[in-house]
């Protein structure tokens, strides 16, 4: 078989089985592009750690200003093909999802500064968590759990926005980074720290307080993963000042930890656990009751 009849395999194959984002149709935000939007919205929100560039007091207002416009425009293009798939999937025309887009891409411009504060606490709760930070430049050069919960509140307010598929991207690659996997749909508090972070699962509809400690395998999941509950709340609450030590799995829409738990590793938690309790391997007590479903 000659080259130009592979080629025509693989063109055929398009035709087929699908699976190709051609740019002259409604096509679908493309990854990479994603990627480095992410990657230039996290330079904002550290500057001067995430690439090398030369940067001082004097470049500070240029270098900012460049990757501000060019994050707006490639996020409002990536954003108006999100918009654009799902209205077409719909048979809706959407005359507006430019400007729609824009707005978004402009919100997420304004929303840096809280964002940062955000993260700001969650890098001095890593600092305070763990004996081996030596300072919050560590932090945030080194600790995949920072990396993680950095790329999740971009996404998330993204999510909270009304855009489509571009959040998934973003998380997902966070996910292969770090080996965390939080779902952008999660609604987690302030001054969260992943501690080693490997194998960590927090659902989309998990709630998270704050001062919330987690370690590397922990699972915040379902206890079913049917289709027809995805519009249901199918992950646990998990309140204030909690710690959930490492390989614990805590499953359910209904299940809530309770302020101020310690939960201890390798447990396996389907059912609420009342305020300040600590929960360990075995430990079967009259205050934890029936499951609330069957699985």
């Amino acid at each position: 078989m000659t080259i130009d009849e592979s080629i025509e395999r693989i063109l055929d194959s398009y035709k087929k089985y699908g699976g190709i984002n051609l740019d002259e149709s409604n096509n679908f935000p493309n990854r990479q592009s994603v990627i480095d939007i992410l990657n230039d919205i996290e330079c904002l929100i550290f500057p001067g750690f995430r690439v090398a560039e030369e940067l001082d007091s004097g470049t500070l207002r240029f270098v900012t200003g460049q990757r501000v416009n060019r994050i707006l425009v490639m996020l409002t293009r990536e954003i108006k093909k999100a918009l654009m798939y799902v209205v077409q999937d719909q048979k809706v025309s959407c005359s507006h999802c430019y400007a729609l887009a824009e707005q978004t891409a402009r919100a997420l411009i304004e929303e840096l500064p809280e964002i940062r504060r955000k993260i700001g606490l969650d890098v001095q709760a890593a600092y305070a968590g763990d004996p081996a930070a030596k300072s919050t430049d560590e932090v945030i050069v080194s600790y995949p759990g920072l990396e993680a919960i950095v790329v999740y509140r971009i996404a998330h307010f993204l999510v909270e926005s009304g855009v489509p598929v571009i959040p998934r991207i973003m998380s997902e690659y966070a996910h292969g980074k770090t080996g965390i996997d939080i779902n952008p749909g999660a609604t987690i508090g302030e001054s969260f720290f992943i501690d080693h972070g490997t194998g960590v699962v927090i659902g989309e509809t998990c709630i998270i307080g704050n001062n919330v400690k987690i370690y590397q395998g922990v699972t915040l999941g379902a206890l079913s993963v049917k289709k027809e509950l995805m519009d249901k709340k199918r992950h646990p609450t998990i309140e204030d000042n909690v710690t959930i030590y490492a390989n614990s799995t805590i499953l359910g829409g209904k299940t809530i930890i309770g302020r101020g738990c310690i939960i201890g590793g390798n447990t396996w938690v389907t059912r609420s656990v009342p305020q300040n309790t600590v929960l360990t391997q075995g430990k079967r007590d009259d205050w934890y009751p029936e499951p609330e479903y069957q699985i």
